[in-house]
């Protein structure tokens, strides 16, 4: 038992001595450096990437629908000279149609920068605003007017020296026919300045987030990583065997939880040292009181100036008692022992009303020698069985009743008495006894403890009984209490599952 716990806490302090170093070796415990700087990293990423996204996005629609209003804007003129055009349409005088059509084309593109020219169907231009190419009567050919001249309306776009520029073409037709076409040219190098201003704006506005992330990031990933500092000096301390320390949980953060669930080790590992403690204590009292007294059994023995037979036999057989208490504490530590080891139960058939009839009559004998009544009920008239460990589970029920024998005074009574259920076995034992107070009554299942020290020397008591029952009792899943008895003392009451999944099929069998 004693090697198991020391083992234990060996374990947890080595797993603990390697957390820091394995945080060393990938660069995680280096006052957490790589958590912030990746933080930061990864923030500013994200951030940079998002804001990419949103600009070219934003400049994209931007560009598309300044272009396209303007484009339809063109359109709008376009047509409305073509359809004006073809009003006054005069194919016998063309000289006279000319005049007309400019007329048109100048009241509609006054005060514009648009270049509009006019022709016929034979690419010949009637009109053209721009007197500085001077095409009237030229043969003007473009792509977008032989689209138009064709039967569709069509646009384009094209750079040049002078900025990006949007021309349409729309046909002109007469009787169901297409005798001209309207060609409109624009420079909208000014939408072109004002998407460049744009742009120029988001990367500034850009710019100025990164910087504020940036200082975010930074503090974020120092308020994220402090605590992570904290634990790893905790986790440090604990593996020196300082289970003392304790991390500051703020919050319901997964931080704090985690800064929860180490607390919860250090306390864990802080019991299981004081058990050690206590443990080593306890075993080194309980074996040093029968040692001391075969110590002193034989010196006084050796001290003796020829001593009869009497008094060697005499000491002799208080040397073999002592002896046989040392065996049953040793006997006792080796079973604790092998139940913490969490050795595998010898899962039978039991009839438990059969085990605990054999226990009573087992124990009629000493129970008769102080004049206790020891009796035995059962609800059941024939055979019922559980999947259990005969052993242990004898074990069990007989160290209840024998300490139920012990703690009874003479002339007193104690019962046992087992029920089956749908799901479960009951075993209960009652005694009419002293009793156990309420305060103590947790405490009764641990090792070594004892709550009358001196009558459970007196009477032989290792106080290791009733925890080896808590213990094998868990083993099968299942649980004890103590209570009050209805007329006093104390009743002990032991529950067996009847259906256990970890057996792998069902505990009570038909009789």
């Amino acid at each position: 038992m004693l090697d198991i716990i020391i083992r234990r806490v060996d374990r947890l302090k080595r797993v603990l001595n390697k957390f820091p170093v394995a945080l060393l070796k990938r660069g995680v415990y280096s006052g957490t450096h790589n958590i912030r700087f990746v933080m930061v990293v990864t923030y500013i990423a994200v951030t940079l990437l998002t804001l990419i996204l949103m600009c070219v996005y934003i400049i994209g629609i931007l560009s598309d629908n300044l272009y396209s209003e303007e484009t339809i804007m063109l359109y709008s003129k376009a047509n409305i000279i073509s359809q004006s055009s073809s009003n006054v349409w005069d194919m016998s005088d063309e000289n006279v149609m000319s005049l007309r059509v400019q007329d048109i084309t100048q009241r509609l593109l006054a005060g514009t920068n648009i270049r509009g020219v006019v022709t016929n169907s034979s690419y010949t231009v009637l009109y053209d605003n721009n007197s500085e190419a001077d095409m009237v009567n030229k043969v003007f050919m473009r792509d977008v007017l032989k689209r138009a001249l064709d039967g569709e309306q069509a646009d384009s776009s094209f750079n040049a020296d002078s900025g990006k520029t949007i021309t349409v073409s729309v046909p002109i037709e007469y009787e169901n026919e297409i005798v001209g076409g309207v060609y409109l040219a624009e420079n909208v190098s000014s939408i072109s300045e004002t998407i460049d201003t744009i742009r120029a704006s988001l990367i500034v506005f850009s710019l100025l987030i990164i910087f504020v992330i940036c200082i975010m990031s930074v503090g974020a990933s120092y308020i994220i990583t402090q605590p992570i500092t904290e634990f790893i000096e905790i986790a440090k301390a604990i593996s020196k065997g300082d289970f003392s320390r304790r991390a500051a949980v703020k919050g319901m953060s997964e931080i704090a939880q985690m800064g929860e669930a180490l607390n919860f080790m250090c306390d864990e590992l802080n019991a299981l040292d004081e058990k050690r403690k206590n443990f080593v204590s306890d075993v080194s009292h309980e074996l040093k009181t029968p040692m001391a007294g075969i110590k002193l059994l034989c010196d006084s023995l050796v001290e003796a100036d020829n001593p009869d037979m009497a008094t060697i036999r005499e000491f002799l057989t208080d040397m073999s008692e002592e002896i046989d208490r040392l065996t049953r504490l040793i006997n006792r530590l080796l079973t604790l022992s092998r139940l913490d080891a969490g050795n595998k139960l010898n899962i039978s058939e039991v009839d438990i009303t059969a085990l605990c009839a054999g226990v009573v009559r087992g124990l009629n004998k000493i129970a008769s020698e102080k004049n206790i009544e020891l009796t035995f009920t059962s609800d059941s008239a024939g055979e019922r069985h559980i999947l259990a460990d005969y052993d242990k589970i004898y074990e069990s029920v007989y160290n209840i009743i024998e300490n139920g024998i012990k703690y009874t005074r003479e002339g007193g009574v104690v019962s046992a008495h087992v029920s089956y259920s749908e799901n479960e076995c009951v075993i209960a034992v009652e005694d009419n006894g002293p009793g156990i107070p309420d305060s103590e009554k947790t405490k009764v299942f641990d090792r070594f403890y004892r709550l009358d020290d001196s009558r459970a020397r007196d009477t032989g008591g290792t106080g290791l009984g009733l925890a080896i029952t808590k213990e094998a009792i868990l083993l099968h899943n299942g649980s004890i209490e103590v209570v009050d008895a209805p007329e006093g003392g104390s009743r002990f009451i032991i529950h067996l599952p009847a259906r256990d999944v970890s057996f792998g099929k069902e505990g009570v069998v038909s009789p």
